[in-house]
């Protein structure tokens, strides 16, 4: 048997071995991209780019520090970007999202230093 945080409070649930697994790793992998750069692009064709601080089951996500860029026919960061600072973007409204490079980089740098 395992236990399962819910919204509701935990309860006991028994699960197969692979759904834990797999459930483990990809929070695992949201929780390695905790304050990243991010790029996300919405429905409407703005990009917002800020640093990654949280995701629900609904996939909103909040950015702190978020910029965000009118859609330009060239590139996204064409033009003066828009500061927004905190932002939630409903999970409806995302059509992808990147990490920056640079981003995971850095981290990986820090991790094999220490």
């Amino acid at each position: 048997m395992a236990t399962i945080i819910e919204e509701n409070g935990p309860s006991t649930h028994t699960q197969d071995q692979p759904e834990e697994s797999s459930s483990c790793q990809a929070r695992q992998h949201l929780e390695g991209l905790l304050n990243k750069n991010m790029r996300i692009r919405m429905t409407d064709g703005r990009t917002l780019v800020g640093l990654f601080l949280c995701t629900d089951r609904d996939c909103n996500v909040i950015l702190g520090s978020a910029q965000e860029f009118l859609k330009s026919t060239d590139t996204f960061s064409q033009g003066e970007p828009r500061v927004l600072g905190l932002a939630m973007i409903p999970g409806h409204h995302v059509v992808s999202i990147e990490v920056e490079a640079d981003s995971l980089d850095d981290a990986q740098g820090f991790g094999a230093n220490h």
